[in-house]
């Protein structure tokens, strides 16, 4: 059996201008991510790789994605310097069955918001405060091997309301020091392409570096993983009479000539 491909993106800005992120991150959340969700996978399952913001077509060239299976997401400071093509890009291999796993700040992300067609809006307020990350959904697969909780004992606060579309499944939410809360692991399917957003992840807390939030994102990788191809996602192709599955007549007037192809 082939090994998943999953590809772990980040903007890596904030490593490279924050002495406090490149601390905690000296070879960047990406890396983090990538050894974290090596450390989980005991059966060899996936083949992990990372790409970033400054890489030519932001590491993400049609060849790579064509070849990815899961794609996971991570951005705070740039989403703006994402280019509109590569976001196209994305969007249609999601579709087709390309997962997506979309990280903390990534919320606000050009992908993730074209995806949502919403806001993606929410409160926060960065003062360390513990966070417990609660399962509400136990039989998930994303939880396997989770208790009923994870502590984290530092973490920016999310808080309600956020502005997305309603979860088709809602696996985690979570309980801040200071009382909000917010719904924290959500999950969508977008054409034929899994949709996974987790909370947690703020470049000045360590949590890229818990067992725990590695368990998670590992086991939300085989969650998103492909069920399926859908070729040629956004196109309308027409068939032609010629090409009916069964013999049928023509009958009435045609807007479109027989041998139109479609609409982009």
């Amino acid at each position: 059996m082939s090994k998943l491909s999953v590809v772990i993106w980040n903007e890596n800005v904030h490593e490279q201008v924050n002495a406090d992120v490149k601390k905690i991150y000296p070879h960047g959340i990406h890396y983090a991510i990538a050894e974290g969700v090596r450390s989980r996978d005991s059966d060899g399952l996936l083949e992990v790789s990372t790409a970033t913001l400054e890489q030519p077509e932001h590491g993400l060239s049609e060849e790579r994605l064509e070849k990815t299976d899961v794609l996971f997401w991570w951005g705070h400071r740039a989403h703006g310097e994402v280019d509109d093509k590569i976001v196209d890009r994305v969007q249609q291999r999601v579709l087709a069955g390309m997962g997506l796993v979309v990280l903390h700040s990534a919320h606000f992300s050009k992908i993730f918001k074209r995806l949502m067609g919403t806001s993606c809006a929410l409160k926060w307020r960065e003062a360390g405060e513990r966070e417990r990350l609660w399962v509400v959904n136990p039989g998930h697969p994303i939880v396997r091997g989770i208790g009923k909780c994870v502590e984290l004992e530092n973490a920016e606060m999310y808080g309600e309301p956020f502005g997305i579309p309603t979860p088709d499944e809602q696996v985690f939410i979570s309980w801040f020091e200071g009382g909000e809360v917010f719904r924290s692991g959500c999950c969508w399917m977008r054409g034929n392409g899994k949709i996974f957003y987790f909370r947690p992840g703020h470049e000045t807390y360590p949590v890229f570096h818990n067992a725990q939030i590695h368990q998670i994102l590992y086991n939300a990788a085989l969650w998103a993983a492909p069920q399926g191809a859908w070729d040629d996602v956004m196109n309308a192709r027409n068939v032609s009479v010629e090409k009916a599955r069964e013999k049928i007549r023509k009958k009435g007037v045609s807007l479109h000539s027989e041998n139109e192809e479609g609409f982009k």
